[in-house]
């Protein structure tokens, strides 16, 4: 509703601005938060910049207000008044902006909030090397890719997440070594396991340097199509990936597909891709290596494609893949960490150097613990299964405490979606580019305003609707379309209504950036709304049964908007807690 309530202030104001003879396009007008109005717009300096014109931006804000055309307010029916104050434009929302706001979610239910964008996304997260379990430095990853993966599909697009399966290459090598030289532990989960004999292997390499000439052997074998070899490569990588994928699923991330990298050596996509670079001109010998230069796009360090040994390397397997998938869709996005920052920008470079579309690319700093550095080589890291199942157990200690009575299954289930929204939560709350330490106490904290105050608002409404239904109230929430939300004229029911209806816009926004945490912002804000409205405005003991039914009603509403915020944030939404 926000978005249709400021689509018809641009216009308004757009026709005003061009009865002054300014030309602006409705697009073009920029609006603010502001305390004192629903919308608010600076529009006076845009259009005296746009001139190079001098004088008093008030005097042209009051001027654009008085030329606003009476019938054309009228027609602009979620729109109350426009007024300047000084150089701003304050636009206020009609009590029909509200009432129509309810009767939407109230009727669109789980499709409250969507958009109408178009188009094919494909999306790449997570993508963990299978040479051990993923530690708390993936999460960030997997939950940064999987939200921004429901943000898009939100807003409108087709979106196809994928993981890249690294099946190939040196690290995948001494895996398949290891696995065949050392005893797998079947009583532990499988990427743990895996780790296990990685750590070993490579601890035997740093003493015994003919290890490296078997890894080396291994590598050729696979590029050069040895089927017993791909074979190893295969089980040993699949063991890892199964055991990555409980973890992930888990965490309430999913993948459309898997894509193997050996599938592009298989096909001789990347000898393609060597040999097609080598006509840019732009590829030299270093040392036995091939490398590009990649200086006419700012990159004074060259890109290796192929080793001296005349194997390939990944960043030359991933521009094949980039290849493979660019045709499939109309946008390309990667989620990658800091630490590819720059072999993202040489993939970019060398896509375009090869006249192929190019992904957009989503960096982010690390998240750490406060028990310090991980590192899957050296085995000396935290594991994210530890991490969740310590957060878990927290979760279910809270839970124990507040609701003692309850079955052991009830308790367990809302820890597990307690601790995991927790962590999902304070990892995407914060802006990428931001580095972030994880504190589980802080995340677990029921008065503080992160996933689990969000998922008590949810429960909270749920209980309110039970109690109507135990009480006769209402049969069914499908009673309540019939409410009269006219009635819903208090202060906090008017806030409350109108953090729902920027729902979509919030959803277009972070859709259009890229960037998801605004929107936990977002759902927390909503959250808090919902409980000022609560502690405010009495629901179930009022006589006035019209009343009561309307707002029964936008309780309804906000569990719809919250329970729909969480779906997005990849957070479950308990019926109770």
């Amino acid at each position: 509703m926000f978005i249709e309530f400021k689509n018809q202030v641009q216009l308004l104001l757009k026709e005003a601005a061009a009865s002054l003879g300014f030309d602006v396009s409705a697009e073009d007008i920029l609006f603010e938060v502001s305390e004192h109005a629903d919308l608010s717009t600076r529009l006076a300096f845009q259009l005296m910049a746009s001139k190079s014109e001098k004088g008093s931006p008030a005097k042209l804000a009051a001027e654009i207000v008085s030329a606003i055309r009476p019938e054309n307010l009228q027609k602009a029916d979620l729109v109350e008044k426009v007024t300047s104050t000084g150089p701003y434009i304050n636009i206020f929302a009609s009590d029909l902006y509200l009432t129509k706001t309810v009767s939407d979610v109230v009727a669109q239910k789980e499709n409250y909030g969507c958009g109408k964008n178009t188009g094919k996304i494909i999306l790449e997260h997570t993508s963990a090397n299978p040479n051990g379990p993923l530690h708390v430095g993936h999460i960030r990853n997997s939950t940064l890719g999987d939200t921004l993966s429901r943000i898009l599909k939100k807003s409108g697009y087709d979106v196809d997440v994928q993981y890249y399966v690294n099946d190939i290459g040196r690290q995948i090598a001494v895996v398949s070594w290891a696995c065949a030289h050392y005893p797998l532990d079947k009583t532990k989960k499988s990427d743990s396991a895996i780790a296990d004999v990685y750590i070993k292997a490579n601890v035997d390499l740093s003493k015994d340097e003919t290890i490296n000439n078997h890894i080396e052997d291994l590598m050729k074998k696979v590029e050069s199509g040895d089927k017993a070899t791909i074979e190893s490569f295969k089980t040993a990588v699949d063991l890892a990936i199964s055991g990555i994928q409980e973890t992930l699923s888990l965490m309430n991330v999913k993948h459309d597909k898997s894509i193997r990298e050996s599938m592009f050596i298989e096909s001789g996509a990347v000898w393609n891709v060597i040999d097609r670079l080598k006509k840019t001109g732009k590829t030299k010998d270093e040392n036995g290596a091939l490398v590009v230069d990649l200086s006419d796009y700012g990159y004074e360090k060259t890109l290796v494609i192929q080793r001296s040994n005349k194997t390939s390397l990944y960043t030359t397997r991933d521009i094949a893949y980039h290849e493979w998938k660019g045709p499939q869709c109309d946008r390309m996005v990667d989620i990658f960490g800091a630490d590819h920052k720059l072999i993202s920008g040489q993939l970019r470079a060398a896509l375009d150097l090869l006249g192929q579309k190019v992904p957009e690319v989503v960096i982010f700093e690390f998240v750490s613990l406060p028990e310090g550095s991980m590192s899957t080589r050296r085995g000396v890291f935290i594991s994210a299964d530890d991490l969740l199942e310590e957060v878990i157990d927290k979760a279910y200690e809270e839970i124990e405490k507040r609701r003692p009575e309850e079955s052991e299954e009830f308790k367990r289930n809302v820890a597990r979606m307690v601790g995991v929204g927790a962590v999902r939560y304070d990892i995407i709350k914060v802006s990428p580019e931001k580095s972030t330490v994880f504190d589980w106490k802080a995340a677990l904290d029921f008065e503080k305003q992160g996933a689990p105050f969000i998922q008590y608002s949810h429960a909270r409404a749920s209980n309110i609707l039970l109690k109507a239904k135990e009480d006769g109230i209402i049969r069914s929430e499908n009673d309540l379309q019939s409410a009269d939300f006219s009635r819903l004229i208090e202060p906090q029911e008017a806030a409350l209504i109108k953090r729902i209806a920027r729902f979509e816009q919030t959803i277009f926004e972070c859709a259009k950036d890229l960037k998801p945490h605004p929107f936990a912002i977002y759902a927390r804000e909503l959250a808090d709304d919902f409980n000022q409205f609560y502690r405010y405005v009495p629901v179930l003991n009022i006589d006035d049964a019209d009343l009561k039914k309307a707002r029964l009603s936008l309780v309804y509403a906000s569990k719809i908007a919250i329970g729909n915020a969480l779906f997005v944030l990849g957070i479950d939404a308990p019926e109770s807690m």
